[in-house]
């Protein structure tokens, strides 16, 4: 058996100090949205609690799916890359980048080389994405959806390249008989679309799923849990989204701070997959199993 945690949408607080030439083009309306709205509704103690109740259950493997950082400043991308240091070492978690991860042109570039091996795995062809871990008989398959936007916007982007990248990636981790597992930030499902948020290509996305088979995909980006599906090759594959590691109780726009564990196993020829989600209610201090169901 295998055990795999999810957890999404860090935004790593408090803001550290910002000089106004921090504050060029696109981080200006960002550092306003966080100083009037968010520093409220995402904090450092709700994230502390939550990540020390993940490591309790000493998952073989934990995912996260970006955006980790909020304007993605050299000192937050620095300080994250701390952050990854203290949530486990990198041959157990691996990043599928967020848009706040490459906020402005450069900073995915910078997150890279700050956050290493977090950001690596088995490639093709020498692109970064996607890169695959093995972690027992789960192949854990990492996408980017991570562009730099216009201010106003959080779109993703997944294109022709990385889209043929992930189907060979998927049709031989399929051959060797991997539960694959796909990360990606953005959700690709169309019931969560949008044109200031949402992914561009997430058509192309889902063509690939559907034409190479996957056994699951996680994402972040809304700061919801979610559970969707999309078509797959044989079976319809399930599309798991959780709410962000950081959001505090209260928040008018997201659910409570969660994360979700996964336990695989081979079944002869099929697999089990069961999922709990852990974290906060809306009402009370502790962290709980908020959900289990059976995924497969």
């Amino acid at each position: 058996m295998t055990t795999l945690a999810h957890i999404s949408d860090i935004h790593l607080s408090p803001m550290p100090e910002v000089a106004l030439r921090d504050l060029l083009g696109k981080r200006l309306t960002g550092y306003l949205n966080w100083k009037l709205k968010r520093h409220d509704e995402l904090n450092s103690e709700t994230l502390a609690s939550l990540v020390t109740h993940l490591q309790q259950q000493n998952a073989d493997f934990t995912a996260v799916t970006g955006d980790l950082v909020n304007l993605a400043m050299p000192v937050e991308i620095e300080r994250a890359g701390r952050w990854l240091d203290a949530l486990g070492q990198p041959d157990r978690v691996c990043v599928s980048p967020g848009n706040h991860d490459a906020y402005v042109p450069g900073a995915l570039e910078t997150a890279q080389r700050v956050w290493g091996p977090y950001l690596q795995g088995e490639t093709l062809d020498g692109a970064v994405f996607p890169f695959v871990r093995r972690v027992g008989d789960v192949a854990v398959i990492s996408c980017s959806s991570a562009v730099p936007t216009r201010p106003f916007l959080a779109v993703g982007r997944f294109d022709e390249a990385q889209a043929d990248r992930l189907g060979r990636i998927l049709r031989v981790m399929g051959e060797a008989d991997y539960f694959r597992t796909v990360l990606i930030h953005h959700p690709p499902n169309p019931e969560l679309q949008h044109p200031s948020f949402g992914l561009k290509g997430h058509k192309l996305f889902r063509q690939v799923i559907a034409e190479h088979g996957a056994e699951l995909i996680l994402h972040g980006h809304t700061h919801r849990s979610s559970i969707h599906s999309i078509p797959g090759k044989g079976h319809e594959v399930p599309v798991v989204g959780v709410a962000a590691a950081s959001a505090a109780q209260g928040g008018t726009l997201d659910d409570p701070a969660r994360y979700n564990l996964f336990k695989i196993e081979r079944s002869g020829t099929s697999w089990t997959c069961t999922m709990r989600e852990y974290g906060f209610q809306r009402l009370g201090n502790e962290i709980v199993m908020r959900l289990q169901m059976r995924i497969y």
